[in-house]
């Protein structure tokens, strides 16, 4: 059964930057995976901060446009969220998700707290 995990995240200052990581196992298919971040905020709804398709294509939501950059390595089976010129609202726990062949629940990273504050 496919697994991700999560790594990456802690703190930083308002301005600085952070790289979150999320390497899959229990999978020979990472490559049909679509896959996302999203973050969640105390007393917030889970909200999507980036996604990558099959074919490569990122999507950014809007408050994170020009700071972030979602990648993927199908071949480390890993996808990535590099975040900087970070803000306080940028606090929030972190989850990566993928779908496989973007059917179904998906699967859920374990959560990574990112805190930004001076």
């Amino acid at each position: 059964q496919a697994q991700f995990v999560q790594s990456g995240g802690g703190l930083s200052e308002p301005g600085g930057s952070l790289r979150l990581s999320c390497a899959a196992s229990g999978t020979d298919v990472f490559m049909a995976y679509d896959l996302g971040w999203y973050r969640q905020a105390p007393g917030k709804e889970r909200e999507v901060v980036a996604s990558i398709n099959r074919g490569g294509t990122p999507n950014y939501a809007d408050f994170v446009q020009g700071r972030f950059t979602i990648s993927r390595d199908n071949a480390k089976k890993a996808v990535y969220l590099q975040m900087n010129n970070l803000k306080p609202e940028d606090t929030a726990v972190y989850y990566c998700h993928g779908k496989y062949l973007g059917l179904g629940r998906g699967i859920w990273g374990q959560g990574t707290q990112v805190t930004v504050s001076s």
